[in-house]
C-alpha cells in the first residue's frame, strides 16, 4: 500500500497511524508525539465549520461529527473539488484531513482553495484497506461500487470516532446507504476568455436536516482566484 503526505507532515510514522487507525499491527509512538500532533478540539465541538458558499446553506453553518455527506458527479464535473472545497474552513482552523482512493487530487488547485497542506493526509492507493481510515474530514473516492458491508463498516467507525465522511460517489457507482447530507453537480459550465477563468457548477444540496437549504445552487468552482464562491 503507496502513502505520501501531501506536505510537510511532522512524521511519517505519524501519518500511518492517523489514516490506518484500525490496522492492529499498527506502529507503537512516543505518547508525547500523538498528545502534539493530536487534532484540536475533539471534544470541544461536534460541528466541524463551513466557510462560504456552503455555511449559510447547511444546518449550524458546519458538519456533524459521526455524519456522511455523499458528493456526487459525473467524471470531469467537478465532484473532488466540490469535496475539498468542504475542507477549508476546518482546515484553516487546525483540523485534520484525509484524501483516500484518489491518485492525483491536484496539490496546486488544493492550496488554491485555501486548505492548509501541512493537515492534508494522501493515501492513493489504499486497495482492500479504502475503508480503514481516520482523519477529522475524510474524502474517500471507494475503488468500485461499495458494498453494502464494507460501507457500513466505515459508517459505524467514523460515527463512533467522530469523524465526517465525504464519499465520492458517480451515478454508475451510487453510495448504498443514506446520507446524511448531499451534494449532486447536475451541471458543470466553464467561462472562457483566453483561457478556462472560472467553473460554474449547479449543485442539488439534500438531507435529513429540515434547515438544510434544499435545492439547486449555483457556486463558482474554481473561481478566477482558485476558491470556491457564491455566484
Amino acid at each position: 500500500m503507496e502513502f505520501r503526505p501531501l506536505a510537510h507532515v511532522a512524521s511519517s510514522d505519524y501519518s500511518y497511524e492517523r489514516m490506518f487507525a484500525f490496522s492492529p499491527n499498527r506502529p507503537t509512538l512516543p505518547e508525547d508525539l500523538i498528545a502534539r500532533l493530536r487534532p484540536v478540539a475533539l471534544a470541544k465541538s461536534r460541528i466541524l465549520p463551513l466557510g462560504e458558499p456552503w455555511g449559510p446553506l447547511v444546518p449550524n453553518a458546519g458538519l456533524r461529527r459521526g455524519s456522511t455527506v455523499v458528493v456526487q458527479a459525473q467524471p470531469g464535473l467537478g465532484g473532488l473539488s466540490l469535496a475539498l472545497s468542504l475542507l477549508t474552513e476546518s482546515s484553516a482552523r487546525g483540523h485534520w484531513a484525509g484524501v483516500v482512493g484518489v491518485d492525483d487530487p491536484g496539490v496546486v488547485a488544493i492550496a488554491d482553495l485555501g486548505v492548509d497542506l501541512r493537515r492534508v493526509l494522501f493515501v492513493p492507493r489504499p486497495r482492500g484497506a479504502w475503508a480503514e481510515c481516520a482523519a477529522d474530514l475524510l474524502i474517500v473516492r471507494p475503488p468500485s461500487r461499495a458494498s453494502h458491508g464494507a460501507a457500513r463498516r466505515l459508517v459505524d467507525r467514523v460515527r463512533e470516532r467522530g469523524t465526517v465522511l465525504i464519499i465520492l460517489a458517480e451515478p454508475a457507482s451510487l453510495w448504498p446507504l443514506p446520507a446524511d447530507l448531499s451534494f449532486d453537480i447536475t451541471q458543470a459550465q466553464w467561462s472562457t476568455s483566453s483561457r478556462l477563468d472560472a467553473r460554474y457548477l449547479t449543485v442539488r444540496i439534500g438531507g435529513r436536516g429540515e434547515a438544510i437549504r434544499a435545492g439547486e445552487h449555483v457556486v463558482v468552482l474554481p473561481s478566477r482566484r482558485g476558491r470556491c464562491e457564491a455566484n
